[in-house]
């Protein structure tokens, strides 16, 4: 199957029959292992440090292929090569690049203070949000603003309570200080990206029928995009509570230098969200689709279509 990395997240035109592409196309823009292949190429950190030149001749190409003008002796992992480039740093609404730092192959956590972490995290979700609608600086320094402060609140204050856990009975305080930490983090994180992307909320994102076309602005989709975004920064820090604790305990009764510990644990918490970054920003599509009954009365009446589209923004 020869698939067509222009008019699809991953995927899509054939060079075989029909059925084939057709399921091929299903597979990688609607299942979770899918879109799992799309993400772990979207968080290349390679991507990171592609030029301005680079960048643009990767445009080009796409741009060339999509007009039926590509020159000859381009392959098909050029092709690929060039949308995996575009796809992690363009914009899929604005079509601007993102600022490095805020990119998903720059979303690494930091082992530096709540409020640093819980900043870039706003940087992160506002970069990465629907921008169909134009948000002035006011109204996004008033969300850092809220998103940092009630972020930081939850964490340290869930913190506290840890610390303040001897108090307790010895079965309560196990139950407080395995769950707590997740709990504050997930918490922070559900306030950050609900406060960074206010605007939408207030404002709706666009929706877009079949052929592409912008049929209305929507805050019941704005809604549903949120609370998905929000979900994956949830399943998010999982891994990072459990597996690197586990892996640990196994390293620390064979390591005969103490002191290599610390980058070695490090390492693991690394490695850890590397694989939870890709998995939870797959469980929903990044173009997510929305049936019209479920949208206001104006969009249902501004389209034949059934279902409609909009950008979930990551």
């Amino acid at each position: 199957v020869r698939t067509d990395p222009v008019n699809s997240d991953c995927a899509s035109t054939p060079a075989t029959a029909l059925n084939s592409m057709s399921y091929f196309v299903f597979l990688v823009k609607n299942t979770f292992l899918g879109r799992l292949r799309h993400f772990i190429d979207i968080i290349d950190p390679s991507t990171l440090f592609v030029s301005e030149r680079r960048l643009k001749e990767c445009i080009k190409l796409l741009d060339d292929y999509k007009h039926g003008t590509l020159p000859p002796g381009v392959s098909d992992l050029q092709l690929w090569e060039a949308q995996k480039i575009k796809q992690a740093i363009i914009h899929p609404d604005t079509g601007e690049k993102i600022f490095m730092p805020f990119r998903m192959s720059g979303y690494v956590p930091f082992g530096t203070p709540i409020w640093l972490n819980q900043s870039h995290n706003a940087c992160v979700n506002y970069a990465n949000r629907n921008a169909t609608k134009p948000a002035s600086t006011s109204k996004f320094l008033l969300g850092y603003a809220g998103a940092v402060t009630s972020a930081v609140s939850i964490a340290v204050g869930l913190n506290v309570l840890i610390q303040r856990a001897n108090r307790l009975s010895p079965a309560t305080r196990m139950i407080v200080q395995r769950f707590v930490p997740f709990t504050a983090v997930a918490s922070a994180n559900i306030c950050n990206v609900g406060l960074m992307r206010h605007n939408e909320l207030s404002e709706g994102v666009d929706v877009l029928d079949d052929k592409g076309n912008v049929v209305g602005s929507s805050k019941i989709a704005a809604r549903n995009a949120i609370m998905e975004t929000a979900f994956t920064r949830v399943v998010l820090p999982m891994p990072i509570f459990v597996l690197p604790p586990i892996i640990m305990s196994y390293l620390e009764r064979y390591a005969s230098n103490r002191r290599l510990l610390l980058p070695i644990h490090s390492a693991v918490c690394l490695l850890t969200f590397a694989v939870s970054l890709p998995v939870a920003i797959s469980l929903f599509p990044q173009m997510s689709q929305i049936e019209v009954s479920r949208l206001e009365p104006e969009i249902a009446m501004a389209t034949k279509c059934k279902v409609v589209t909009y950008n979930k923004g990551l």
